[in-house]
């Protein structure tokens, strides 16, 4: 592995946050489910997940990162992670598709925002849940970053039901975040 990715595999598993366990309380989960993870990283949510799901497609537009993942899903006898290279504008999977989706710290990277949100849209099926974890933005904030309030009106525009909007008080790397719920009810 070369240096550059042996840095970014260390910040994403050593970064200060709460267990991915403590993200699920916020929407059930059937074993039947397809999810899809939205920027998986080094599988802080596709990893845990993946015992209360049928399926998780791990998504991220980093192939080493995602050849990491599969490496961790192997040496722990995870056997229904399947990943996935793509663009969150442009996600190469089918229409309504997913029981769920989960995107922690992924969207405040995208530009526009509303694409990536109507693919979110276009993935689940009737009824399925969308679980959005971000970073506020705030006057302290040093990179990209989408606010709660915006991330609220991009979700309701892009034909989702808000169900919950928290703010807990449990940081990560220092920051404050804030967890969407949301719902697809066409």
């Amino acid at each position: 592995m070369n240096e550059k990715l042996l840095r970014k595999i260390n910040n994403l598993e050593n970064i200060e946050r709460s267990s991915a366990e403590e993200l699920f309380q916020f929407v059930s989960f059937n074993k039947e489910d397809k999810l899809v993870d939205l920027g998986a990283g080094v599988g802080y949510i596709s990893l845990p997940i993946s015992k209360y799901v049928d399926e998780v497609t791990a998504l991220d537009f980093d192939e080493d990162i995602l050849k990491y993942l599969e490496t961790k899903a192997e040496e722990n006898g995870i056997t229904n992670i399947k990943t996935l290279v793509s663009d969150f504008k442009d996600l190469q999977l089918g229409d309504e598709e997913f029981d769920k989706a989960v995107a922690s710290i992924s969207l405040h990277e995208v530009k526009p925002l509303s694409l990536a949100l109507g693919e979110v849209y276009r993935v689940l099926k009737n009824k399925g849940m969308f679980l959005c974890v971000e970073l506020e933005k705030s006057e302290l904030s040093t990179g990209p970053r989408v606010s709660s309030e915006n991330m609220k009106e991009e979700i309701l525009a892009a034909g989702f039901d808000l169900v919950d909007v928290l703010y807990p008080q449990t940081k990560l790397a220092n920051q404050s975040v804030y967890i969407v719920v949301a719902q697809k009810n066409k």
